[in-house]
């Protein structure tokens, strides 16, 4: 086993030597305490999510975002304590969903019929401001009716308990429809910000938080972190599981008591936020098990062996009862499709097709990548909400600065021989597994039968993935940037991340605004 220096106990002589230097001051000496207690990178997050997922919020028309309509109802249903799906009757199929106001009902059908219809330009996209301003004036009524969201009822309350709690706060302070889809995002958004901000503060100390950072900015996290969706959530724990397995695995630092508390809750959590992520969540059973928080990392007792793995085996059982709870919202995916492709989305018929004839899925599955990568690669970084509007390339230019300049000072990962090389590949193929996952699903619950591509892939799926599989990369590749005297910086390319990853949310904005409101 390969021991560190800095894991080793310092000499009596040393901690002397430590104790007599003076403690830096000014500018200089406040940056390194908050980098101690904090993370710059953590601090740097809040600030930049905080205000641009806020710009976001209030810039974005309500129900706007990706699926937020249904995510919205959802949300709803879960505040009001209907925690599985519900059925409802609906002429065209199967269909799930639920009871929300029907004030709020009426800001959902002027929004969904307003990003569908929209004027050429240079005209904006928002016909009229004024309308979204008297229905979000309007009080939340007590009558209800009923909307559809099948698309979401599959998922678990999980990842909709910020945007509950939300709604149950604008519902205590009888805010306004407005004031309410508003204290929804806000919710959502403060939970983005805890989440990713307490695992941005365990790889504090390591330059890789700057990594984790770029990808935690991107204008699609943040655009998503300020709108109500599953995904913020979803993205949230899959940012903290990548985090720790990074800190726990591939920098071989041990970590703290709550740091373990959150990598075996997250471990729980993440698989029934979505279920294509559920592989990424048992990756802490790769951790070893000396590296957790629990016991006497010097004899490490069964029990510490067994935790991560029944923690493991608990998130397994969970996801496996809700995808049971859930499966048959499957039957009813195809009224998303346009009417003459209604039924033709049948998850048992694309299943036997996929391990009845492996050779067409796989065919079909390269000509989606034929046609589709660089859709995909834009959405990476931003196809943002329903008004389908891809962030500016100059917006893609900043975010690629950003991963080459943080990537380039990443540290060097330690242990990459023996166990943990195994340990690696394993992750490797997590990702691999993964990736397949999103294929495989949106195949079986979006794409009609026969059809010639795998529909309903988008970049943005693909995020919670990037921290370890860069990660991985880095684990193999040697090249690191450095200065004239060959140490590798952090200061500059912190400030170059910071400024990088800020000016591309910015252009993100300013395009969004110029087409939607003008």
């Amino acid at each position: 086993m390969v021991i560190e220096a800095k894991d080793t106990i310092a000499q009596p002589a040393k901690i002397e030597a430590a104790a007599s230097q003076a403690q830096p001051t000014g500018w200089r000496g406040m940056l390194e305490r908050i980098e101690t207690r904090f993370g710059s990178a953590a601090v740097a997050f809040v600030l930049i999510a905080g205000i641009f997922g806020a710009v976001f919020s209030v810039v974005t028309p309500p129900f706007w975002g990706h699926d937020e309509i249904t995510q919205f109802g959802r949300a709803y249903q879960v505040a009001q304590g209907q925690i599985t799906p519900q059925k409802i009757h609906d002429d065209r199929g199967p269909a799930w969903g639920g009871d929300v106001p029907v004030s709020i009902d009426a800001l959902m059908s002027y929004a969904f019929d307003d990003y569908r219809n929209n004027a050429d330009e240079p005209d904006p996209m928002v016909v009229d401001p004024h309308a979204y301003d008297l229905l979000g004036a309007a009080p939340v009524s007590k009558a209800t009716t009923q909307v559809w969201f099948t698309n979401t009822a599959a998922y678990s309350p999980i990842p909709y308990l910020p945007a509950a709690a939300g709604i149950r706060i604008a519902q205590a302070f009888d805010l306004s429809v407005g004031g309410m889809v508003l204290a929804t995002r806000w919710a959502g958004l403060l939970a983005y910000l805890a989440i990713v901000g307490f695992a941005l503060r365990t790889l504090r100390g390591h330059r890789i938080q700057w990594l984790a950072l770029t990808v935690a900015v991107l204008p699609i996290a943040v655009f998503q972190a300020g709108t109500v969706t599953a995904d913020t959530v979803t993205n949230a724990l899959a940012l903290l599981v990548s985090a720790l397995v990074v800190k726990g695995l591939f920098l071989g630092q041990r970590l703290s008591r709550p740091e373990t508390v959150a990598a075996l809750a997250a471990t729980i959590l993440l698989p029934v936020c979505k279920p294509t992520y559920v592989l990424i969540a048992m990756l802490t059973v790769l951790i070893p098990p000396q590296r957790f928080g629990f016991g006497d990392p010097d004899r490490v007792a069964v029990w510490q062996r067994a935790l991560p793995w029944a923690t493991a085996a608990v998130g397994g059982v969970a996801f496996a009862v809700w995808m049971k709870i859930a499966a048959p919202t499957g039957d009813g995916m195809s009224l998303m499709r346009p009417q003459d492709q209604w039924g033709s989305v049948r998850p048992g018929d694309q299943l036997h097709e996929i391990l009845g004839n492996p050779g067409h899925f796989l065919s079909v599955f390269g000509d989606s990548i034929a046609r589709r990568d660089q859709r995909w690669f834009t959405q990476f970084f931003g196809e943002l909400g329903f008004a389908y509007i891809d962030v500016p390339a100059i917006t893609i230019l900043a975010s690629l600065l950003a991963f080459a300049v943080s990537i380039g000072v990443a540290d060097r990962m330690t242990g990459a021989r023996g166990a943990n090389t195994l340990r690696t590949w394993l992750v490797l193929l997590t990702i691999l597994a993964s990736v397949a996952m999103i294929y495989v699903t949106l195949y079986m619950s979006f794409t009609p039968v026969g059809y010639y591509i795998i529909d309903g892939v988008q970049g943005r799926y693909f995020v919670p993935l990037a921290v370890l599989a860069l990660a991985v990369l880095l684990r193999w590749m040697p090249l690191r940037l450095s200065d004239a005297r060959g140490r590798i910086p952090s200061r500059g390319p912190a400030l170059t991340v910071i400024a990088a990853t800020s000016f591309a949310l910015i252009a993100a904005i300013v395009k969004y605004s110029t087409i939607v409101w003008g």
